[in-house]
């Protein structure tokens, strides 16, 4: 049998998609997708509930069949070679799977003999775990004694209970509360530091902005955008936004002598992206175009911007 290096020799992806598609009736929810998630980063696939996310995920980890293209992770074919993929990944699903009436370590305990991971390495493998996920203040507690956010924990933990090379992550932290957020990601960001190559679903922009060392933007089953967050802000918007609570009627007298700048309207606001927004609004204000004084807003441009962009309010402006 091949060795993992060997394996992924030739290929300096750890999954690669070539023209992937899946078609329900008459539509298609995955439209001729390409993706190279390279060892070691945190890749994301970032996109509106029902853009694809879900379902390309599916295809990678071998659940779902696509009706045409190739999924390739680890250098074999996922169609053919299903069980000794899954056995190098670790999945976690939008909704938690998990046995209720048990504790946490005995989830991890049950999972962990699904893997066949031999019982002392098995037992070593769920402390780190309990550890690693906080879960040890309650590990003894049936699941169903648990709060959302311990159960996101533990069902983190049980993807990782085979010490995958590949984590798949389905929307890890919906409904949970900031703070637990915030410790999911540290836990994320240490797995990736680790060399575990960590492949997510998100609509939270934020989350995608701090995670990601490369992303994919779907729409309607295809890619809109791909690159590093910092980069598609660069290159698709403008360093900072200008905020301005200015009616469309007055937007020519806002836009006087700013040919090429790019410009977003989201509802009453017309966000500006610019070098330098702290300037523009001065200029603004000797001509006494800034709609609303106090709901002036100057900020970084961001990955929120970029998506309302490409999927949501048409960005106008600019080349």
């Amino acid at each position: 049998m091949q060795t993992r290096d060997a394996e992924l020799r030739g290929s300096a992806s750890v999954v690669e998609c070539r023209a992937l598609r899946k078609r329900y009736r008459e539509r298609f929810a995955v439209d001729g997708v390409d993706l190279d998630v390279s060892r070691g980063v945190c890749f994301g696939l970032l996109g509106p509930n029902g853009a694809g996310k879900t379902t390309t995920l599916r295809m990678v980890y071998g659940v779902t069949r696509p009706t045409s293209g190739t999924v390739r992770v680890f250098g074999l074919d996922v169609a053919r070679e299903t069980r000794r993929v899954r056995a190098r990944i670790g999945v976690t699903l939008q909704e938690n799977a998990l046995i209720e009436p048990l504790s946490a370590a005995e989830n991890l305990r049950v999972f962990g003999r699904y893997h066949r991971i031999p019982r002392a390495q098995l037992e070593r493998r769920i402390e780190e775990l309990l550890d690693f996920l906080e879960l040890r203040s309650h590990a003894r507690l049936p699941v169903r004694a648990l709060s959302g956010g311990f159960q996101r924990r533990l069902a983190i933990a049980l993807s990782l209970i085979n010490s995958p090379e590949l984590l798949i992550l389905d929307e890890p932290t919906t409904g949970l509360d900031p703070a637990v957020r915030l410790a999911l990601w540290e836990r994320i960001r240490e797995l990736r530091a680790a060399g575990t190559t960590v492949l997510l679903t998100t609509h939270y922009m934020e989350e995608a902005e701090r995670l990601c060392d490369e992303l994919v933007i779907l729409a309607d089953g295809r890619i809109v955008a791909r690159g590093a967050p910092a980069d598609l802000i660069r290159e698709l918007l403008a360093p900072q936004a200008l905020e301005l609570a200015v009616p469309e009627s007055d937007e020519p007298a806002v836009l006087r002598g700013l040919d090429g700048v790019r410009r977003l309207r989201a509802g009453r606001r017309l966000v500006l992206y610019v070098p330098d927004a702290g300037g523009l609004l001065e200029t603004l204000r000797h001509r006494g175009a800034t709609g609303d004084p106090r709901a002036v807003v100057v900020r970084p441009a961001n990955l929120e911007d970029v998506f309302l962009a490409l999927t949501g309010t048409g960005l106008e402006g600019g080349a």
